[in-house]
């Protein structure tokens, strides 16, 4: 009963550290990234590439696959074999929760170059969730900290 509550619990705290995951939307912003100016660029798209944004890999699927794992070979054997079963199913908890938390948030991106009225061209990587074509009319939105968008 113990050890399905903690499982429960980790499982609850894996769930929700994916669902802290920064958001690559062009749609989204921050909270430290509202009110503040952005340089505004008029351009063209000139090439659209779909591509893939990694997942996160901030350590807690780790943590919490390790912790699943540990209570899960706790049930297994006694002496030096429960041991053993702790320390296998604490490697692969860990390895097993890394993988989860990257694949979770994982998502799909593009790739969009645009060629800006001051015949500038710069590639911007962001979230799938809107539509480029090549000859689209955009503005390309710049923070002084490097950071960029594509919007229609």
């Amino acid at each position: 009963m113990k050890t399905t509550k903690l499982i429960s619990l980790l499982v609850f705290i894996a769930l929700a550290a994916a669902g802290c995951a920064s958001s690559m939307s062009p749609n989204v912003y921050s909270r430290d990234q509202a009110q503040k100016v952005q340089t505004v660029h008029k351009g063209e798209v000139i090439m659209v590439r779909e591509v893939q944004i990694e997942g996160t890999k901030s350590g807690v699927g780790a943590i919490a696959g390790g912790i699943m794992g540990f209570a899960l070979g706790s049930t297994i054997g006694s002496g030096s074999g429960r041991t053993v079963a702790r320390a296998a199913g604490t490697v692969g908890g860990a390895a097993a929760g890394a993988a989860i938390e990257e694949g979770a948030t994982r998502q799909k991106g593009l790739e969009i170059t645009v060629q800006l009225d001051n015949g500038e061209v710069v590639s911007i990587v962001q979230g799938a969730d809107e539509a480029f074509d090549e000859g689209d009319l955009v503005r390309v939105l710049r923070r002084p900290d490097g950071t960029a968008r594509v919007i229609q």
